[in-house]
């Protein structure tokens, strides 16, 4: 062996706990496709067929979600006949009614 301080088993590394016994075996893959065809023909497939859920809502949370479902379509029909220049426009508007201690630069749409 050499006197040498820099000198050195050689050879490659070996890590703690890896095997020594050549390449790992590849995991095989679940055939989850096949799978789910089989559980999509054991399923019913009428919507008559199905029970129907269980509704345990009261009336005013019955009524609430009808009355929400209503102004969120109002809402979208509104949305909907804006053209993107008017959102703008009225964005701008609302900028100018503000004071200017909280000044947000104008948006533009020309750009």
């Amino acid at each position: 062996m050499s006197d040498s301080p820099y000198h050195s088993a050689g050879g490659a590394l070996k890590l703690k706990g890896a095997s020594t016994f050549g390449k790992k075996k590849k995991k095989k893959k679940k055939n989850s496709a096949k799978a789910y065809l089989e559980q999509i023909k054991k399923e019913p497939k009428d919507v008559k067929d199905m029970e129907p859920l269980a509704d345990n809502r009261t009336p005013a949370q019955k009524a609430f979600d009808r009355v929400s479902e209503k102004r969120r379509e109002e809402k979208i029909l509104e949305k909907a006949q804006k053209k993107h220049k008017d959102h703008v426009e009225e964005f701008n508007r609302k900028l100018d009614q503000l004071s200017e201690h909280f000044d947000i630069p104008k948006v533009s749409w020309t750009k």
